[in-house]
């Protein structure tokens, strides 16, 4: 769960983040919680904690180390923007991209008013540089179509939609100001359904207003019999990439030294609190 990804629109995760907590429908089957809570308690295992949140300074400094040019999804298994993370240590994230801009970084919250907020205020610098990319998920009309309204609010040189797990029809969906948008259905055990009206009303709407559309997945028990094909191809469409000539090993190096140095002091920083109960929207996570 870094240098490579098997995730279909992107190369590498990278998780200076671990843990997190359900907000909305969208999260009921999560597969990072599911992953990480099989290990909870197994001494010296990166998941010993099972889920819960905790911040993982010694992974700052990861992709400086990636020598190669990479999509690179932020936190793939947990979500930046959660309260219990402080802004300071969510800016050390957002400056440790600026310094790599030979990667191109996809950032994708559920918490799209603070990303908003922060985007406003101390992560102004980071906002609009063009290999890193701000999204929000959307999963239905309640929770998920609120948070594209969040992000086009914010500054973002590329913003981007992950539509998945879809839930139901989202109606017309509003794209302006929204560079990419990626759409797929829920796998695994206790997987929703997904229509496939429901898809091709997205994928009509970006054709309309000229988003490049990525299919993922129809998902499902068992998502590889279902495949990702949509009208018998593949919609593999992306945004621009703007990245910058990887500098040489000696220039990493130092690059690596000073993240290193930020990193110490998160060694042993207390988060707040929170529990993963009570902290979940009313009713949503067991809808």
């Amino acid at each position: 769960m870094s240098e490579h990804s098997k995730i279909e629109w992107t190369d590498a995760t990278w998780n200076p983040v671990r843990g997190c907590i359900k907000v909305s429908p969208g999260c009921k089957h999560c597969y990072a919680e599911t992953f990480a809570e099989r290990f909870r308690s197994v001494p010296g295992h990166p998941y010993e904690h099972g889920f819960d949140l905790r911040l993982i300074p010694d992974k700052l400094a990861e992709p400086l180390r990636w020598s190669a040019p990479k999509s690179v999804f932020v936190n793939s298994m947990s979500d930046l923007f959660q309260d219990g993370i402080p802004t300071e240590y969510i800016v050390e994230v957002a400056r440790v991209m600026q310094r790599a801009p030979w990667h191109v970084f996809q950032v994708l919250t559920k918490r799209s008013e603070r990303l908003r907020d922060l985007l406003l205020g101390p992560l102004r610098f980071a906002s609009r540089l063009p290999h890193i990319w701000w999204g929000v998920s959307v999963e239905d009309k309640q929770y998920g179509l609120p948070r594209v309204d969040h992000l086009r609010a914010a500054p973002g040189a590329v913003r981007f939609l992950s539509i998945e797990p879809l839930l139901e029809d989202i109606g017309e969906i509003d794209l302006s100001g929204i560079n990419w948008v990626i759409v797929g259905g829920e796998s695994g055990p206790g997987a929703r359904p997904l229509l496939r009206s429901w898809v091709e009303s997205i994928r009509q709407r970006c054709d309309e207003a000229r988003v490049p559309f990525f299919f993922k997945q129809w998902g499902g028990v068992q998502k590889i019999k279902n495949g990702r094909t949509l009208n018998d191809r593949t919609y593999d469409a992306l945004p621009p990439r703007q990245v910058a000539a990887i500098p040489d090993r000696a220039s990493r190096l130092a690059l690596i030294d000073d993240v290193e140095r930020e990193a110490k002091k998160w060694s042993n920083a207390p988060l707040v609190k929170l529990s993963r109960r009570a902290s979940r929207a009313p009713d949503v996570a067991a809808e």
